[in-house]
């Protein structure tokens, strides 16, 4: 390799001072873009809730709402991982920063960088794009906190079943009260059995590839 691309990028005070200002900049946009999938996770939670407490009103209420809150909880995530896809832009921004710049003037008293590190983050800021895919957003978010909405959803659900109107005697008159309209038990539970499974495979298929990926990769030498 020649060895103009082994120096290290000197930065002028200006220069640095510039940079701290981006920091502070994409930090910003970050927290503002995290407060947002909190948001998105309130609505879920607060759906949810409404869900319970309609089901659960009396002994004679439907259990219909709680099957149809997961229609809108799934359309929240949806709308979360979107979220997420922005947010993790400006986060990993920040975090390059914090890696490549801070972090060396911290641990050796003098701004000593790693190479090539400036031209990673600058073609981000020429072409900016998604650091993650959305199905990747989807398996962070589900792991972090819709796989837990979906499990009170569907614990309550078969709690219903279970204890209203009377408690039930056996599974068979669980399935039946499973039943909605025309739509019959078994195949009300086996969608919903179906819904759950297809949440735990996308945590687990995202989770284990952002395991590869993270151990692949050395520290901080990537964005997302």
């Amino acid at each position: 390799m020649p060895e103009e691309t082994q120096k290290t990028r000197e930065f002028t005070p200006a220069e640095i001072g510039a940079l701290a200002h981006l920091y502070r900049g994409e930090v910003y946009r970050s927290t503002i873009w995290r407060t947002r999938l909190d948001t998105t996770t309130n609505w879920s939670v607060v759906s949810l809730g409404a869900a319970l407490s309609i089901s659960f009103s009396s002994a004679e209420a439907s259990a219909l709402p709680l099957l149809l809150v997961g229609l809108l909880i799934s359309t929240l995530m949806m709308l979360e991982a979107r979220r997420y896809r922005y947010f993790n832009v400006w986060r990993a921004r920040a975090r390059y920063l914090e890696v490549h710049f801070y972090a060396p003037m911290l641990q050796d008293g003098d701004l000593h960088t790693e190479e090539n590190w400036q031209q990673v983050l600058a073609e981000d800021y020429w072409r900016p794009d998604y650091h993650v895919s959305l199905l990747t957003a989807m398996g962070r978010r589900i792991r972090r906190n819709y796989l837990w909405i979906l499990f009170v959803q569907m614990v309550a659900y078969i709690g219903k079943l279970v204890i209203h109107p009377v408690s039930a005697g056996s599974v068979r008159e669980v399935i039946d009260r499973a039943d909605t309209g025309p739509i019959p038990g078994e195949l009300i539970i086996g969608v919903g059995i179906a819904y759950l499974a297809a949440f735990l495979y996308i945590a687990h298929i995202t989770g284990s590839r952002d395991a590869t990926r993270t151990a692949q990769r050395n520290r901080g030498r990537s964005l997302g």
